[in-house]
């Protein structure tokens, strides 16, 4: 009898460690799809604005839980996908300026996977461009500007599959990243609706629809992989999908406005996220990661900066962040004025570390495809509008501090920081802002200059 007992729970215990332990592969692992979107504004949807015919999002929206308030890191692609794949924010990871790669030492998104005896592979712009091999995937594959064949060759992995391992796929389309395709149909540029901070110019219209166009490109690359999932690995798949930053307009896209830093983020996984729910809850890119972890079984992470949001996805809990932290630094010669910001609910707070300084961007200064022929209608209404005229010179000149009353104002178009009234809610924010550039060891000014010369160091080493 005390045999058979013994024996008994030998087995439970062994049981147990197989399907607990993080190197066993187990049916408790769910397989994990994160689909990414490059460039594409958190309004420009059907979810939020009938201009943009996103069918597929709808579809997924309406089986999860949409984030209403997701942010990236950073509003620059290097920076931001740097931060979301090591749960680290620019700074500590070493990707503050664009095209720059995390450090090597930095632990990355597909060894906390391998851990937990997952399948990690990439397809598309997962990490940015030719950085994918660096971050220790176990199957990369790079596409260039808009080659959808990354997509194509995604669903055939995923329809011939046969590995037992749990899987971890990330896959990344270059839509709706510039250069935008001509727009679909007859489009009625009259309808188009421009945003408060943009000069309405027919030229304005004409690039709003070409964008809304590689919107729908995008949309099309989404449905394929998401039915493709549903296809081949079944509906218990835990699915993800989030934009990396803002779109290429100005005050988007390099910008630590909203229109720069809010994410569209949408979250599936059937019998546990509530099916289409909304959650006001604050997330920062950052916190995918431990997110992921946690619901893959692993235990949570306590010495990244992101925090896990996975109670709220499963309905225990309404509330995450009580604020969020951007920074952005440069690319190169372009896109160079750094930057950083702490949002509250309430409150956007910007400190600009070089205001005396013009911005300048891709946009203004690029080619016809980056903005520049839009731009040039800008100027020249600029000349004889006054509206006009103050966007053109906000957008070339920047105050050293910005505060705005996210409430009164979602379009941060009133900078309150002048203004009596509003100075203890600056005195607040700086504080936050101050203590969080010093945890981060961000010395601003100074920082943002070692960083620069690192990057140049490490470029000429590698040629």
């Amino acid at each position: 009898m005390i045999h058979w007992i013994r024996c008994l729970l030998w087995t439970r215990c062994l049981f147990i460690a197989l399907v607990w332990h993080p190197c066993a592969y187990s049916l408790q692992r769910p397989n994990i799809v994160v689909f990414i979107s490059d460039d594409h504004g958190y309004q420009d949807s059907s979810l939020h604005n009938d201009e943009f015919r996103t069918p597929n999002l709808k579809r997924l929206a309406s089986a999860g839980m949409t984030f209403d308030l997701a942010f990236a890191a950073s509003p620059t692609c290097a920076p931001s996908r740097a931060a979301f794949l090591t749960g680290l924010f620019p700074m500590r990871n070493g990707s503050m300026l664009n095209h720059q790669p995390p450090r090597v030492a930095v632990k990355k998104w597909p060894a906390y996977f391998h851990e937990l005896g997952y399948e990690v592979d990439a397809f598309g712009k997962v990490a940015h461009y030719n950085q994918g091999n660096e971050y220790g995937f176990d199957q990369v594959v790079l596409e260039g500007f808009h080659q959808d064949k990354c997509v194509d060759e995604a669903v055939d992995f995923l329809k011939n599959r046969r590995s037992e391992k749990p899987l971890c796929l990330l896959v990344g389309t270059n839509w709706p990243h510039v250069p935008w395709p001509d727009a679909t149909g007859e489009s009625d540029t009259k309808t188009i609706r421009v945003p408060p901070s943009h000069v309405d110019t027919e030229a304005t219209r004409q690039w709003r629809a070409r964008y809304a166009a590689a919107v729908e490109r995008y949309d099309s690359d989404f449905g394929l992989i998401y039915d493709a999932v549903l296809a081949y690995l079944g509906p218990d798949t835990l699915f993800m999908h989030f934009s990396d930053q803002g779109p290429q307009w100005p005050f988007g896209k390099w910008d630590l406005y909203d229109a720069g830093t809010r994410v569209t983020f949408v979250a599936v996984w059937p019998a546990h996220i509530p099916a289409g729910t909304k959650s006001g809850a604050m997330i920062s890119l950052v916190d995918v990661l431990p997110t992921l972890v946690e619901l893959a079984g692993g235990t949570q992470l306590s010495d990244i900066d992101g925090k896990s949001f996975a109670d709220v996805l499963l309905g225990k809990r309404l509330d995450h962040r009580k604020q969020i932290v951007a920074t952005h630094s440069g690319d190169g010669k372009m896109n160079k004025y750094p930057c950083r910001s702490v949002r509250t609910d309430r409150w956007k707070y910007i400190r600009n570390l070089d205001s005396d300084a013009e911005h300048h961007s891709h946009i203004d200064l690029g080619k016809p495809v980056d903005g520049s022929e839009y731009w040039a209608s800008w100027v020249e209404a600029a000349k004889t509008d006054k509206r006009a005229a103050s966007i053109v010179e906000r957008y070339f000149h920047r105050p050293a501090e910005e505060l705005y009353d996210l409430q009164a104002d979602p379009a941060e178009q009133q900078n309150l920081s002048a203004k009596p009234q509003y100075k203890d809610a600056l005195k607040e924010l700086r504080g936050e802002l101050d203590l969080w550039m010093r945890q981060q060891g961000d010395l601003g000014p100074t920082t943002e200059r070692k960083v620069a010369k690192e990057f140049v160091r490490e470029k000429n080493q590698d040629q």
